[in-house]
């Protein structure tokens, strides 16, 4: 099971680390002429932060043989995208960027993934707590 949870972790690490920047490094996000530069800045440090934290958990996983810890970084970094969709209508924000809109059963692919990514974190701590159990 530990195998399992490694991967688990994995997957969603690479998501943030490989996918999200790949998907906000153009036109539509970091390099919008319509966005202030102050929120640019905002959308740069995020990448790099969530780029920075993958790593550490992809090594924390890895070589230090460690699942809690890194599935937890995982909820917090994905979570925050559950976080700002359910604020968004207070604060005037949207999860559309025109870049990508794609629903599935009713939700924006962003949430659904980001969903799925802090339930299989949550799975990989699980399984390693029944394995220690």
């Amino acid at each position: 099971m530990p195998r399992i949870s490694k991967l688990l972790i994995t997957l969603g690490a690479l998501f943030y680390i490989l996918i999200i920047p790949i998907l906000e490094w153009n036109v539509s996000h970091v390099f919008n002429p319509q966005w202030p530069p102050h929120a640019i800045f905002h959308e740069v440090w995020q990448l790099f932060t969530h780029i920075a934290l993958g790593i550490i958990v992809l090594w924390l996983v890895w070589r230090k043989d460690q699942i809690v810890i890194p599935a937890l970084i995982s909820c917090c970094i994905m979570g925050g995208v559950l976080f700002s969709y359910v604020i968004s209508p207070y604060v005037g924000s949207s999860v559309q960027t025109g870049n990508i809109s794609v629903l599935i059963l009713g939700f924006e692919l962003a949430i659904v993934v980001a969903a799925a990514i802090v339930l299989t974190s949550l799975v990989a701590i699980l399984f390693t707590r029944k394995r220690h159990a």
